[in-house]
């Protein structure tokens, strides 16, 4: 059995935070490039030129790429033959947000109570997904998830009978209601399958894989070649200002589901789609 204190899970939380938020995934911005090579718009190839200038500038000046810098999303796959020692697992994530934020000079974006809109002032309570998986480590993903494309995203239960063609229904007509509002070139997460809340799990897990990777089912990465191929067909483009790369990738997941079901959810990451992971 090893033994990891909650100061290394709160100080590594802490540090993802400011990293996630300043250092855009290297599959991002090469993203940006190939996105540049293909574009027709000249506004478009544009605005792909800033954001590379601004990913670069970033992270040349350890500086918040996008003044949004997100509700915190840590993703935590402990190793069952860990031990945690030294205080509560949950509240020294919480803790290492509260000091990544303050100490990386990142912008408070939590309200504590939904109706009553009272900033906490230190970016908690983020959203904690625990996962046991064999090991004797912990990994820790930080996803700071921005406001613009998270309340585009949308989830609906279809008919069985629906199938594929429901699906992309569902997919193309939520990313063209949400326009350029998602702050796009986007990454799409596509979750299939599960429950009400499962489906929503999967499809923001799904915006996690890097750009290029397809699902390992050939069904279902032929549905994400599919998606994204019609997806940049919509026109709506870079910033949503018209152009032919309105998403940079799709990626989805399925989950088994009941035989009267047939759920779907998209989440929307914007082109600030930042993340980061570290092994303690």
């Amino acid at each position: 059995m090893r033994k990891i204190y909650v100061e290394q899970i709160r100080d590594a939380v802490s540090v993802l935070c400011w990293e996630a938020c300043y250092y855009l995934p290297e599959d991002i911005v090469e993203g940006f490039h190939k996105a540049l090579e293909t574009e027709q718009s000249p506004l478009g190839k544009s605005i792909l030129e800033q954001l590379i200038e601004n990913a670069n500038l970033a992270a040349k000046e350890d500086r918040p790429y996008c003044h949004d810098t997100g509700l915190t999303v840590v993703y935590a796959e402990v190793g069952q033959e860990v031990h945690i020692e030294g205080g509560d697992f949950e509240a020294a994530i919480h803790e290492g947000i509260r000091k990544g934020y303050k100490e990386g000079y990142l912008r408070n974006s939590v309200v504590g109570d939904p109706l009553l809109r009272i900033n906490t002032n230190d970016n908690t309570p983020g959203v904690i997904h625990t996962r046991i998986v064999p090991g004797d480590k912990i990994k820790l993903t930080v996803l700071p998830k921005g406001g613009g494309s998270e309340n585009m995203s949308a989830m609906k239960f279809l008919l069985p009978g629906e199938g594929v063609s429901g699906v992309k229904k569902f997919v193309l007509d939520t990313i063209e209601a949400a326009g350029g509002r998602a702050c796009p070139p986007i990454v799409v997460g596509v979750g299939v399958g599960g429950t009400f809340d499962k489906v929503t799990e999967i499809a923001k897990e799904a915006v996690l894989r890097e750009i290029g990777v397809h699902h390992h089912e050939p069904h279902i990465a032929q549905l994400e070649k599919e998606l994204l191929e019609e997806i940049n067909k919509l026109g709506i483009g870079p910033q949503g200002l018209g152009g032919t790369n309105t998403a940079l990738w799709v990626a989805a997941e399925t989950y088994g589901c009941h035989i009267t079901a047939l759920p779907v959810a998209v989440n929307i990451q914007c082109h600030a789609a930042r993340k980061k992971s570290y092994v303690l």
